[in-house]
């Protein structure tokens, strides 16, 4: 059965405060004859052209947001070199950096789902302009989208155990739990941090000082100065992510009252800030190539990063934006790994 046409929201009402909860309607007949004049009280409104009912594998798929799987990667092959570093004469441990990496990557899907299922009911979506979301598209109910979420959640604490179990640091747990929960409140709850503008600290904290660090700490069981480092730089390129995907949505994220640090900032301080987090890890990547050499070849991460600058800097469509936003991924995977190679070797 088609869905009906969701009811879209009056922006100048929202910002009057004056504007109904998504999709309800003091009287369903009216709402019904204000969609088709033709229609009859009680009567279904039309379905959306090519609207489906049930979401389709790649929907899945695209719901796991995949261009953002680099986040999740460069922090751990950093820190896992990072960790070697730290232990040259002991054997590095291969399967602690795939649990770490399992860790990291459920925890991104994980958040990913989520995001998608808290903003879907909370009504968010019904603004966006970026791709298509499961919950907000009404292709798959919210309770099919959260528990996916929280399947990767458990897989991500499954992981997390394993480590636990074979580093024997039982604290590892409740630095695996507080990032779930940051994970969760993200979008989730009542209050939800990311519409207070403080997206990308979390970001910062957790998809780069947390994740190298730890990515270190569980080769050598001590954190070093180039995890700390690198985790900086790292962190600081997902922001620069998080940016590109707020300043897309930055006119729609202030209509429904989403207050990401892009809507706080204003778009052109938010697109200055996109280049400073792009640019300074490459400052760090400087420092460290006078101890690691190899570290230069890092540099050539800029031929992503440059052009995505100019892009976020003179972008007058979202499409640009979301070029941008791969661009600044791709120059995460390139820095992590690049730079977790550089120290190993």
């Amino acid at each position: 059965m088609a869905r009906p046409k969701p009811q879209r929201l009056n922006p100048a009402a929202d910002l009057a405060g004056k504007s109904r909860t998504p999709g309800r309607s003091g009287n369903p007949a009216k709402a019904a004859r204000g969609a088709d004049p033709a229609a009859k009280p009680g009567a279904k409104p039309a379905a959306k052209p090519g609207a489906r009912d049930r979401a389709t594998a790649a929907d899945w798929v695209s719901g796991a947001r995949l261009r953002t799987l680099p986040l999740a990667i460069a922090p751990v092959a950093l820190g896992t070199g990072a960790g070697i570093v730290a232990i040259p004469d002991g054997p590095w441990h291969p399967a602690r950096a795939l649990l770490a990496l399992v860790v990291a990557l459920a925890l991104q899907i994980g958040v990913n789902y989520a995001n998608d299922y808290s903003d879907g009911v909370r009504g968010t979506d019904e603004h966006r302009v970026g791709p298509a979301r499961l919950t907000g598209s009404g292709v798959a109910k919210p309770k099919q989208v959260l528990t996916v979420a929280l399947s990767f959640f458990a897989l991500a604490g499954i992981a997390g155990l394993a480590l636990t179990v074979v580093t024997g640091q039982w604290w590892l747990l409740a630095v695996g739990a507080v990032a779930i929960v940051a994970a969760w409140f993200y979008t989730g709850g009542k209050h939800p941090y990311g519409y207070y503008g403080l997206g990308e600290l979390f970001v910062f904290v957790f998809f780069g000082l947390v994740a190298t660090a730890g990515s270190a700490f569980v080769q050598a069981l001590t954190v070093n100065f180039e995890a700390w480092l690198g985790g900086v730089g790292v962190g600081l390129i997902a922001c620069a992510v998080l940016m590109a995907n707020n300043l897309r949505d930055v006119v729609q994220d202030k209509v429904a009252g989403k207050r990401t640090l892009a809507v706080l900032v204003g778009p052109l301080a938010g697109r200055i800030l996109f280049a400073v987090f792009m640019l300074v890890p490459f400052v760090i990547v400087g420092f460290f190539a006078l101890f690691y050499p190899a570290a230069w070849l890092v540099m050539f991460a800029l031929l992503a990063a440059l052009p995505a600058c100019l892009i976020v800097l003179t972008a007058k469509t979202p499409r640009e934006l979301i070029i941008a936003l791969q661009l600044a991924s791709l120059t995460a995977l390139v820095y992590g790994i690049g730079l977790g190679l550089a120290f190993a070797l």
